[in-house]
């Protein structure tokens, strides 16, 4: 049996800005626009990136609180009152990692900041990594 990572590190490569004070727990349902300011030195890997494309933006859920295994492996998702569901199988924010996966529209790209809708994020929000939501097999 292998033994388990002690930790993993990632780094931001940018940050989300917006002025919304609220935003949605799930990015399908949010008209919130706001911008992802990517590190200058990361600013030639959105050379492909157009207005109107989705992507994938992976990031910290950095305003959650500490994941304790005995509080939330199991949780009640604020829109289903009285169900309870594995951490899993929702799309909260507690988890044992705090990593979020959301799909953004992009509305527009200037040097290194790219203009999305669908936020679901809090400005400040700090993008691991963004790949394409649609992704053509020779473009693997």
């Amino acid at each position: 049996m292998k033994k388990e990572p002690e930790e993993i590190c990632f780094r931001p490569i940018g940050w989300v800005r917006t002025e919304a004070k609220e935003v949605p727990r799930f990015y399908k349902i949010s008209k919130v626009r706001g911008e992802i300011h990517i590190l200058p030195r990361y600013k030639l890997g959105l050379k492909d990136i157009r207005a109107g494309d989705e992507i994938c933006v992976i990031f910290h859920f950095h305003k959650s609180p500490p994941f304790d295994e005995k509080k939330h492996l199991i949780q009640e998702p604020p829109h289903r009152p009285g169900e309870k569901k594995g951490v899993f199988s929702t799309c909260s924010p507690v988890r044992p990692n705090a990593i979020g996966l959301s799909v953004l529209k992009v509305l527009g790209v200037r040097e290194n900041v790219l203009e999305v809708e669908r936020l679901d994020m809090f400005d400040g929000t700090p993008v691991l990594d963004i790949k394409p939501y649609k992704m053509e097999e020779n473009d693997a």
